[in-house]
């Protein structure tokens, strides 16, 4: 079916209009704006005791002020930013320049008797707390470096004795600092995993959505490289789904590999795994560097497994260290597998806590499609035979009386070629409905069942009220049935207010997976001469959106209207 290019315009302005208007950023938090505020008190503590200490307790030069104002104007310009700028936050390489300017401090107030050696902690602490132990370590290496160079300036090795206890105590607390905002940042984000994972994906959406998002989840939590996981369907059979990093650039990998073929990757004992292979980076240099330990359901100390086994399974899948844990399944087994170089013991065992807390939730959404499936297909059995006795039979009976009229005629009636060719019309309307019954019954369509129902809608659309609809449905299977019966009514109700309250004569509906959603736009032209409609939000579309857990924004111009749903996947 070709389309008018008012249409096509419409359609192409739709995808051009950005998504939904994120809300007003919020104030900045409460946590950025104390690191700004303590950068400011510190430069200005700074500069206040250069200024009132008494001699001999501070070097003072020119050259000293002037390291002192600028970190005082280097300071007030952040804090500024941040009162212009909503939500301004900045990354690890601030406090870089931080360290950078104590260190110039350091150099300008006399090297190892300067009193504000103790600003470098301010740096490791904030950078430990915000980003975790990897940058607060490097910026303790960075701001040890950074004092002895300072001192070394200044004094050479005169104070070589003070030097020393300085650097080693702003190592060891350093080193400490950033140990304890590790843990806290690697809390924090566990948590966050952990609720993501008890949230799941919509459950319309079927299992393997659900599974999907939870290995996308669980690769950008641990920066893996990929995520295997294992396990049988509802009948017994085994399924290997493959998610790679989304750096990679692939998508997740499905397939049915035979029993023996994934014995190996069975063979591993229960419980949490560690293996790092003698290739893992520079941790086999290290004491305990190589290892193949497990944590046995219900135990608290690691012990040692077969490193053969282990081995054996990294070189299946291709890496030299992986995290793996056993599926807590009712019926069946499973194991999933996290590839990474820099895996520890800590993330075994976090990987077990995340299988325990997902998947019996998935095995729940499985049963619940898997009787809902089922009920549907009773159903469809249902409506078929009712179609059959009800519908086909009076077209066959209308058939039969069409031949017996015909009969009657005889060859030298003027009507019988109109009965011929209405016989052959009832024997193709009841050829179309077998079929449709047959299609029906089996739950086998050629296409959607959602596509199919949509388009029936708009053509009865079409002919009733003159409204030209495109639909457009990007990807294959954007929605299950229990999901499509939702996004079915969502559309009809969103022409259907086109209908009532505009002049519109064309419109148009997108459907399609955009970034992990179910996008649905409906929108109309404006007619000529018409006023920008005022604000308004469609309740019974707003509540079946909600009902979902999805979201609706409504766009009204003076060109068009646009309704922008999404839903959560």
């Amino acid at each position: 079916m070709s389309w008018n290019p008012d249409i096509r315009r419409l359609i192409a302005a739709a995808r051009r209009t950005p998504g939904a208007a994120a809300p007003s950023a919020a104030a900045p938090e409460a946590e950025a704006w104390m690191v700004f505020g303590m950068r400011v008190l510190l430069s200005i503590s700074a500069l206040l005791t250069l200024y009132i200490g008494p001699g001999g307790v501070v070097a003072s030069s020119p050259w000293t002020w002037i390291v002192l104002g600028g970190y005082v104007l280097h300071s007030l310009t952040l804090l500024v930013i941040a009162s212009y700028r909503a939500g301004f936050w900045h990354g690890p390489n601030i406090y870089w320049v931080d360290i950078v300017w104590y260190g110039a401090i350091v150099l300008a107030t006399g090297g190892g008797t300067s009193p504000f050696f103790s600003f470098f902690l301010f740096a490791i602490l904030a950078t430990s707390f915000r980003h975790g132990f990897d940058a607060g370590a490097r910026l303790t290496l960075g701001a040890v470096g950074i004092v002895t160079l300072s001192v070394m300036l200044v004094q050479g090795f005169q104070s070589f004795h003070i030097l020393l206890l300085r650097a080693t105590f702003l190592l060891a607390l350093g080193y400490m600092i950033a140990f304890w905002g590790g843990l806290s940042v690697d809390q924090r984000r566990r948590l966050a995993l952990l609720r993501d994972v008890s949230r799941l994906s919509n459950p319309r959406f079927g299992v393997q959505h659900t599974l999907d998002s939870l290995m996308d989840k669980i690769l950008r939590y641990y920066g893996a490289t990929t995520c295997t996981l294992l396990m049988q369907d509802s009948h017994q059979r085994w399924i290997l789904n493959t998610a790679h990093h989304p750096r990679a650039g692939r998508a997740i990998s499905r397939s049915r590999p035979d029993a023996a073929d994934v014995q190996p990757l069975l063979a591993l004992a229960p419980g949490a795994i560690l293996y790092r292979g003698p290739g893992a980076g520079l941790l086999r240099l290290l004491p305990g560097g190589v290892c193949a330990v497990r944590l046995a359901t219900g135990e608290k100390e690691w012990c040692k497994t077969d490193m053969d086994a282990c081995g054996h399974v990294a070189d299946l899948l291709d890496t030299d260290g992986f995290v793996s844990a056993s599926l807590p399944l009712r019926k069946g087994s499973g194991r999933i597998f996290i590839t990474g170089s820099r895996l520890r013991r800590g993330d075994a065992t976090f990987l077990k806590h995340i299988v325990q807390q997902a998947f019996p939730v998935i095995e729940t959404i499985d049963l619940l499609d898997r009787l809902a499936s089922e009920a549907a297909f009773r159903e469809r059995q249902t409506i078929a035979r009712d179609l059959h006795d009800s519908t086909i039979q009076p077209y066959i009976g209308l058939r039969h009386a069409v031949a017996a009229i015909r009969n009657s005629a005889g060859e030298d009636s003027a009507v019988a070629p109109e009965l011929d060719r209405l016989l052959a019309m009832c024997s193709d309307v009841i050829g179309d409905m077998r079929d449709f019954a047959q299609r029906f019954r089996s739950g086998r369509q050629e296409e959607p069942e959602l596509l199919v129902a949509l388009r029936r809608q708009l053509r009865q659309v079409q002919t009733f009220y003159g409204l030209d609809v495109m639909l457009e449905v990007q990807g294959e299977g954007v929605a299950n049935d229990r999901m499509a019966a939702e996004v079915f009514q969502i559309v009809t109700e969103g022409i259907s207010n086109i209908c009532k309250h505009t002049r519109a004569r064309t419109a148009g509906v997108v459907i399609e997976d955009a970034a992990g959603q179910l996008a649905i736009d409906i929108f109309n032209p404006v007619s000529d001469g018409a006023q920008a409609p005022k604000p308004f939000v469609p309740r019974s579309i707003a509540e079946r959106v909600a009902a979902v857990g999805g979201t609706l924004d409504v766009k009204a111009d003076g060109r068009q209207t646009l309704l922008r749903v999404r839903i959560p996947v």
